[in-house]
């Protein structure tokens, strides 16, 4: 098989797996704020949930997970479509990782910043939001971008559930044509490039954030 063959199939690979990452991200960073918040503000029978979900989670494998929602699940009369599977469990996965980096970054804000809230008669919603939140942003980016690359090194798992991703396409190729080195060079290249684009985008993101705190907020 030509090698410019080679890399148009796995293009259409890659092309599933960005999909999947540009859904399953947008889930797990609502994930992580919602019960980031939880277990930080809400009531004790609120927060236990949390910890349920976030214990769960992180606790067990992302492939059983997957296996889980997409081939357990239907038993219980709950069908769901491959890529929705894949969509729902790597996010609820990454987004029990991002649970912890919400509640860590908000938990790093100087006590400082509090206290001169406080003394300015702002609500809590207003401390939240327009004093605490906003630096905590800043710290949360750099873990949240190495979750994000996780999780586009995790979207090879969703092969398994026939999902016609950039692995499966690999795999596919590599059965029928032999050509391992050529297929697997691609597919490694593939994914190195889909990490430096993410990882781009989150330097960018945290440089604006950063100058925004600038500008605005309370300095320590």
């Amino acid at each position: 098989m030509e090698f410019g063959e080679i890399v148009s199939v796995l293009l259409q690979g890659a092309i599933v797996t960005i999909k999947i990452v540009a859904m399953a991200l947008p889930l797990a960073t609502i994930m992580a704020f919602v019960f980031g918040l939880v277990r930080l503000y809400a009531p004790a029978p609120f927060k236990q949930v949390a910890i349920v979900y976030i214990e769960f989670f992180r606790g067990t494998s992302a492939l059983i997970q997957l296996y889980w929602i997409y081939f357990v699940l239907p038993f219980f009369g709950i069908t769901i479509d491959a890529m929705t599977a894949a969509v729902v469990a790597l996010g609820l996965n990454i987004g029990s990782y991002g649970t912890e980096v919400v509640r860590g970054a908000i938990q790093a804000v100087p006590k400082g910043q509090y206290e001169a809230s406080v003394a300015l008669n702002f609500t809590a919603s207003q401390r939240l939001w327009r004093v605490i939140m906003p630096q905590a942003l800043v710290n949360m980016i750099p873990p949240f971008g190495n979750l994000a690359i996780e999780l586009v090194k995790a979207t090879s798992l969703v092969s398994l559930i026939t999902i016609g991703d950039l692995t499966f396409k690999a795999k596919s190729l590599a059965d029928t044509t032999l050509q391992v080195g050529e297929i697997f060079g691609v597919v490694l290249v593939f994914y190195f490039v889909m990490a430096q684009v993410l990882m781009l985008f989150i330097k960018r993101l945290e440089k604006y954030l950063s100058k925004g705190l600038g500008r605005g907020g309370f300095s320590s």
